[in-house]
């Protein structure tokens, strides 16, 4: 009963209060003469210096599922929960010059989001579509995501109701009032919110890795009920160390989840919206300091088993609900007044990433779709406009995916969500690079690896939710006809043939001398800094087009 809770209750709710008036605040925060830009609305400006990066993007990459769903897999699985760890350490070499290069032509041409600089490096309206309708896609079920998050917290506290509309009233106005500061203010409202979010969850996490081992008997004794509980479990790859069946599963997940990270629209948004190449440079160094954090997260689930935590009931008869694992170990084993202070933790981390996610998705739609298809003359106030109201229905949408659909089902959407947005990898990161890969080849690409990608994710059942079909990402290597127990992560097969038809194609239409476009860049706007002039904004512009300096 959530009278049980009330002093969780009031701590959560006065956070979120907390954290809602500096949402609505924020529009006034390095407030610009004119909001009606998406530079302004969308990027903040493109004005964000180090700190104000380091906790947008720390917030929008590490987001209250993370806080609940990696513990929980650790809780379940074992050793194999711990893929989330090394991904996020392995990203940033691999992009630290790679986002220079992608903010510094976007700067030059004021790019809004990465379908804006396909269009114009591969003069391709069709594979800018591809882009943009994957990034929104991909997204969605991100976004449905962190309200799994909030609904774990909720429903321990006890705040739930017979009814559907009843059970999820809390998330419907959490989310309202999320909509509400998010359109008026834009990027610079989870922005403002972030150091809060994260200042929480670091405070959180230091008192958890202190606090509870000593209760628990210290790591030895966690570590031990962790061997324990799964020395007894029939599934032979659960365990605290990996065995020869899920290791490869386990590295392609790792190095796929790694590069499908910074592709996300969301992800890039924050990046687009740093002040100069050294903001990018700093946090690409300083981010994996959240990697650390993380790591700590996922002990929380061994710190549970030690603990004895039962997860909550599911939605379904018979089932549990695996994500309440976190928020049930904060509430037996942390005085009232902290677990509160946990509980908006992750609360209040679902909004950071739920609304840049939201502006994100938006952003693509205006500059990709309704601009390029629908009004070409589109002033800057009309797409701020288009944004914003598109931002509104994004996370309505994202509601509708909780209330009407199966949460389980909406983990399983985001774990396709990596597949399908690694099929853009071509485009965006490697056409940073180089212009080598012909326009109509890479659309095959992308068409090759997402039908095979949507194939084998649809031979992947799920056994725990009883569905047949798309029931993760993990495709058992005997499918292909080899003899083995082992699996493979969809996203590394299907973005491999998407390379290779990619490249044979493209060998193909140069020997056919099928046109490829202009390329609307030149090779030193992937070098261009804060201050350097930029070319004037829109998909038609000539490629020569003279550089004028813009205030």
């Amino acid at each position: 009963m959530w009278r049980d809770h009330l002093t969780e209750i009031i701590v959560f709710s006065a956070l979120f209060l907390l954290v809602s008036a500096m949402g609505f605040v924020a529009a006034r925060w390095r407030a610009p003469k004119d909001m009606a830009h998406l530079d302004e609305w969308g990027l903040g400006g493109r004005s964000f210096g180090g700190w104000i990066t380091w906790f947008l993007v720390g917030g929008d990459l590490y987001t209250a599922y993370t806080f609940v769903a990696v513990p929980a897999l650790m809780f379940g699985a074992g050793a194999a929960g711990f893929f989330a760890v090394p991904y996020t350490i392995v990203i940033y070499p691999l992009v630290f010059l790679v986002l220079c290069r992608l903010w510094s032509v976007s700067h030059r041409h004021g790019f809004v989001t990465p379908a804006d600089f396909v269009r114009r490096r591969f003069d391709s309206p069709v594979l800018a579509l591809l882009i943009a309708i994957t990034g929104i896609v991909a997204t969605m079920p991100y976004i449905a995501l962190q309200l799994v998050g909030i609904e774990a917290v909720l429903k321990t506290m006890g705040v739930t109701g017979d009814s559907a509309l009843a059970r999820h009233l809390p998330i419907i106005i959490a989310f309202a009032i999320l909509a509400a500061y998010t359109y008026q203010s834009g990027l610079r409202a989870p922005a403002l919110i972030a150091f809060v979010k994260d200042s929480l969850i670091y405070v959180v996490i230091l008192v958890a890795v202190i606090y509870l081992p000593y209760k628990l008997g210290g790591w030895g004794s966690i570590f031990d009920a962790a061997d324990a509980k799964f020395a007894a479990s029939p599934n032979p790859n659960d365990g605290i160390l990996l065995n020869a069946n899920n290791q490869l599963q386990y590295v392609t997940l790792a190095f796929g989840s790694a590069l499908a990270l910074f592709l996300y629209p969301h992800s890039i948004t924050g990046v687009l919206a740093s002040r100069n190449r050294d903001v990018i440079k700093r946090n690409m160094s300083a981010l994996p300091a959240y990697s650390l954090l993380l790591g700590l997260i996922a002990l929380l689930g061994f710190m549970a088993i030690a603990a004895g935590v039962k997860p909550l009931p599911g939605a379904k008869e018979g089932t549990v609900d695996s994500n309440t694992v976190v928020p049930v170990l904060f509430d037996q084993q942390f005085p009232d007044w902290f677990a509160g202070v946990a509980y908006a933790a992750i609360g209040i981390g679902a909004l950071v990433p739920a609304a840049i996610m939201s502006i994100a998705a938006a952003n693509l739609f205006t500059r990709n779709i309704y601009k390029e298809y629908l009004k070409r003359d589109a002033s800057p106030a009309q797409e701020a406009n288009v944004s914003k109201i598109t931002s509104l229905v994004v996370k309505v949408g994202a509601v509708a995916c909780i209330v009407f659909l199966d949460p389980q089902f909406s983990i399983d959407l985001q774990l396709i969500g990596g597949v399908i947005i690694l099929q853009t990898l071509p485009a965006v990161a490697l056409g940073l690079y180089t212009r080598w890969f012909h326009r109509g080849a890479l659309i095959a690409g992308w068409v090759a690896g997402m039908g095979l990608g949507m194939w084998m994710l649809y031979q992947i059942p799920n056994p725990a939710s009883k569905r047949a079909h798309f029931g993760g990402s993990a495709f058992p290597l005997s499918d292909f006809g080899f003899d083995t127990k082992k699996t493979i992560y969809v996203g590394i097969v299907a973005v491999l043939v998407n390379l290779v038809v990619a490249a044979l194609v493209t060998l193909a239409l140069r020997a056919a001398k099928v046109a490829d476009g202009v390329d609307g860049t030149t090779p030193d706007d992937y070098f261009a800094d804060e201050g350097d002039p930029r070319v004037t904004p829109g998909p038609d512009r000539d490629a020569d087009s003279a550089r004028e300096p813009v205030a």
